[in-house]
């Protein structure tokens, strides 16, 4: 498999803490930033340094950390300027409520914030993970200086709801460092779909015989989701329709649970017309039995099999390439073949009456992690050679993005 480069590599990052006991997660988030491929330089408030070492920090991160405005180390004893300038973004997590009302009020009376006011607007971004009581979030003085802190051009990160260590339980808790670790990755991601609206199928669907039993196929999901993050990260507003899987929900996604063929028919389609562009990764079962019943079909004394009749289920990718202008979105289908992909796919794309077909061998790639991908267009084919499912995703998005006409 092709190895995909860390999500972070050659980024520059400030991490900087403040005061809160959400220090406690900035050892994770450090190593997660670092086996991402990021150089991660902590710069600690002084409150932060009650919660959590300036020594965790610097063997976490390789890096000396920061805590004064009067550190001498650097060249020109300005550490404001110098780290600003070597960033390619900070993060504050935590963010607390102090420091958010500083930053709003464009105050600089620590290195933190100073290096937050300090920084080149243009190439340095700022996100913040707040991380404070749950009343402490909810005050109309932090609503205004949240507001106030995203006006000039900051990214509000979270907060989660959630246990707060004083017991209580409510809106406040800072994000987990995964989280915060792909919210960074996806920040960095070219924004080629930004405001375009994508609507996405994934995962199996299962068509019951009984209520214990059913007709369904092996497909994890996993690289319809891995799509609906990949085109979330490129600034696309994303509904994802999903069969029954078990996987979490990617950033910004807004998700829909169904189980059956024409669930998702009748999810899909009113959907359609409101979205741009139709992305059909489900594995749709072809077929559903006729009836199904209320009561597990047991055994008889005879031991006879029963006779399964079945009846078509609905073409989703079909019925929606079919509505009419300006109804209809631009069209991307699947197709998971045993063999003959190239063959099959063509055929495929001319009976949806689509512009792309993606092909794939599905015993190849269900329940992995890693896939390759054939585009099939009306103008030849194109090869995403072997990779995890993120980086075939991305590029996929990158295909979507150059091929789909471009919004009126």
């Amino acid at each position: 498999m092709n190895s995909a480069p860390p999500g972070l590599a050659g980024k520059q990052v400030v991490l900087g803490l403040t005061g809160g006991i959400a220090c406690y997660k900035a050892a994770d988030l450090t190593r997660e930033l670092v086996k991402s491929g990021a150089t991660v330089q902590v710069v600690m408030t002084e409150s932060a340094t009650r919660f959590i070492t300036p020594l965790t920090l610097q063997a976490l991160s390789g890096r000396p950390v920061y805590t004064s405005t009067w550190d001498a180390r650097p060249a020109h004893h300005m550490a404001h300027i110098d780290l600003g300038r070597e960033a390619d973004a900070i993060l504050v997590a935590p963010a607390s409520a102090d420091f958010i009302a500083r930053v709003a009020q464009g105050r600089a009376d620590e290195l933190l914030s100073l290096l937050c006011l300090a920084r080149p607007l243009a190439r340095c971004a700022l996100l913040v993970a707040p991380a404070m009581n749950r009343e402490m979030w909810a005050h109309p003085a932090t609503r205004r200086n949240v507001a106030t802190l995203t006006a000039d051009g900051a990214v509000v990160l979270g907060p989660a709801a959630g246990e707060q260590a004083c017991g209580e339980v409510g809106d406040g808790r800072m994000l987990e460092p995964a989280e915060l670790r792909d919210a960074l990755i996806a920040h960095f991601q070219p924004k080629l779909l930004a405001g375009r609206t994508v609507l996405i199928t994934a995962g199996p669907t299962f068509e019951a015989l009984d209520p214990v039993r059913g007709i369904t196929n092996h497909s994890s999901g996993k690289m319809g989701f891995a799509i609906a993050r990949a085109a979330a990260e490129a600034g696309a507003h994303v509904t994802l329709v999903a069969g029954p899987v078990h996987l979490e929900t990617p950033a910004g996604v807004d998700r829909i649970d169904v189980q059956s063929a024409r669930q998702m028919m009748d999810a899909v389609l009113p959907l359609a017309s409101r979205h741009e562009i139709f992305v059909a990764t489900a594995a749709v079962a072809d077929w559903r039995p006729a009836t199904s019943v209320e009561a597990k079909i047991k055994k008889d004394a005879d031991h006879r099999v029963p006779q399964l009749d079945l009846v078509e289920n609905p073409d989703i990718l079909a019925t929606v390439a079919a509505l009419p202008l300006p109804e209809r979105p631009w069209c991307v289908g699947f197709a998971a073949e045993s063999h003959d992909l190239l063959r099959h796919a063509r055929a495929k794309r001319l009976r949806k009456g689509v512009p792309l077909i993606v092909g794939n061998l599905g015993p190849a790639t269900f329940g992995q992690d890693d896939n390759q991908l054939l585009l099939v267009g009306a103008d030849g084919e194109q090869e995403l050679a072997h990779a995890d499912k993120l980086t075939l995703a991305r590029q996929l998005v990158r295909e979507i993005a150059a091929r789909a006409p471009s919004p009126k």
